[in-house]
């Protein structure tokens, strides 16, 4: 039988301006948490304003200067829907002010021109893996509660600029994150405490609400949702106690959609917090402001993990610390290849929910060989994808609403973990390597015919 997708899904890919832009200093531009993490999320943090250190994210794939010959690529691929971000900083450098900098607005004003006039729907996300550095200079990042002022200010701004073109809008990145690494999540020192931790995240909760509301006024006709990590455990074994355990780390991050689709925290968090001595300051004005909810749920999805209560069994990953699964088999990177996961997840979230679901993020990060004609045969890639949105159409058939798809990377980009370029997701390669050299030239690999043949058959060439 074959697969058809429906009718109105969104099929594209997604990248982020801190991963994809460069200039990072262009245009007025200030100074990010992510320019000041030069070798990843979970690198080394250093002050770019005491240094004339070079980072490979300092040009990454020159997207800022290129993006117009970028757009033409996901075009002849037949994208209907692009994710991207916009860097804060180049509306607001340095967070605070009061009038934002027109030359930022400008580049995504041409950015979202370029994109509308290839019929690619934009998909935007306001805060991606990063916020201006000053913020936390001056105020001690979401820790402040004035940074919710300030978020909302930057919100209000881009809404009324692009009003009318941008249809679909996201928050916070992966805002679940910020327990693993609360430098890139809510730009706290990695030292903070529990409750400076979930406090500095209620406070960015609170602007989200306040960011969906604004969204509701300014453009009723726009949907807005949130951006969680996927983060599925599955029990590793039957065991009573390894269930729990993990129902309670599923409990970890699925709060956050809780909070942001509900409106209000969930009884487990009260008694977490309880019990744990983490006492928030929430107003009766943060309380209404949580009820305005998202439209939809938006994840990422790369792997799955198991849970169990004995803690001496999770091993260090690339990015989590996580129980294997003994039944699955791991990626270059060692993220476990799961795609029945997919269709679980969202069968979870479709039922806890019954809200409508993006996936704006899935993808295999790996290296790359370019053959001696220059052809890039990635059927690793091929494969893993074709096998994800088989159990996706899976899901749509159990009767998920789902939006859209947007593969991680259609172009290559420098990685958020470690700021590596040998770790790459694109359809389209990038001459770039580890040291910064190479001419940056793009390129069609396999898989860029192969999922270009996925869109214009709405599904129809999977297998």
């Amino acid at each position: 039988m074959t697969i058809q997708f429906p009718q109105t899904f969104l099929w594209g890919g997604a990248i982020a301006a801190n991963q994809v832009e460069g200039a990072y200093l262009e245009d007025g531009k200030g100074l990010s948490t992510s320019d000041c993490t030069p070798y990843g999320i979970f690198g080394d943090i250093i002050d770019r304003n005491q240094t004339n250190m070079t980072s490979i994210k300092d040009t990454a794939i020159d997207f800022y200067h290129r993006y117009p010959e970028d757009i033409a690529l996901f075009a002849e691929m037949g994208f209907s829907c692009l994710r991207i971000s916009i860097a804060w900083t180049r509306i607001f450098p340095n967070g605070d002010e009061d009038q934002p900098n027109e030359k930022g607005l400008e580049f995504y004003d041409k950015l979202i021109a370029e994109m509308i006039k290839h019929n690619i729907e934009p998909v935007i996300t306001l805060s991606h893996y990063e916020m201006p550095y000053q913020l936390i200079k001056k105020y001690g990042g979401w820790g402040d509660r004035k940074l919710i002022d300030f978020f909302t200010n930057y919100a209000k701004t881009v809404f009324n600029r692009y009003q009318g073109k941008v249809k679909y809008w996201l928050t916070f990145n992966e805002i679940n994150m910020s327990l693993h690494e609360p430098f890139t999540g809510v730009g706290l020192d990695r030292t903070s405490s529990k409750e400076q931790i979930y406090q500095a995240i209620h406070h960015q909760l609170v602007a989200s609400a306040r960011a969906v509301k604004l969204c509701h006024q300014i453009m009723p006709d726009a949907k807005i949702g949130n951006m969680l990590l996927g983060g599925l455990a599955y029990p590793l074994t039957p065991k009573p106690e390894d269930v729990w355990a993990t129902h309670c780390e599923n409990h970890g991050w699925l709060y956050f959609g809780d909070v942001q689709a509900r409106g209000y925290y969930p009884s487990y968090m009260t008694r977490y917090f309880k019990e744990n001595n983490i006492n928030l300051e929430i107003t009766d004005q943060d309380r209404q402001d949580l009820t305005e909810t998202i439209d939809f749920i938006s994840f990422s999805y790369y792997m799955s993990c198991c849970g169990t209560a004995d803690d001496s069994l999770r091993q260090k990953g690339n990015i989590l610390d996580m129980v294997p699964n003994p039944h699955l088999q791991a990626s270059e990177w060692g993220w476990q290849i799961d795609p029945v996961g997919i269709r679980y997840l969202l069968n979870l979230l479709y039922e806890r929910y019954q809200k409508p679901l993006f996936i704006v993020e899935n993808g295999l990060g790996a290296k790359d060989n370019v053959e001696a004609d220059g052809s890039i045969n990635d059927d690793y890639r091929i494969n893993y994808i074709n096998d994800h949105l088989v159990q996706v159409h899976e899901a749509i058939k159990d009767g998920v609403e789902l939006l859209g798809y947007t593969s991680w990377g259609p172009i290559d980009l420098i990685s958020a973990s470690k700021a590596e370029t040998s770790k790459r997701y694109g359809f389209i390669y990038v001459d770039l390597n580890e040291d910064g050299t190479g001419t940056l030239n793009r390129s069609r690999k396999k898989s860029f015919y192969w999922y270009q043949s996925v869109i214009k058959s709405n599904g129809g060439t999977l297998k």
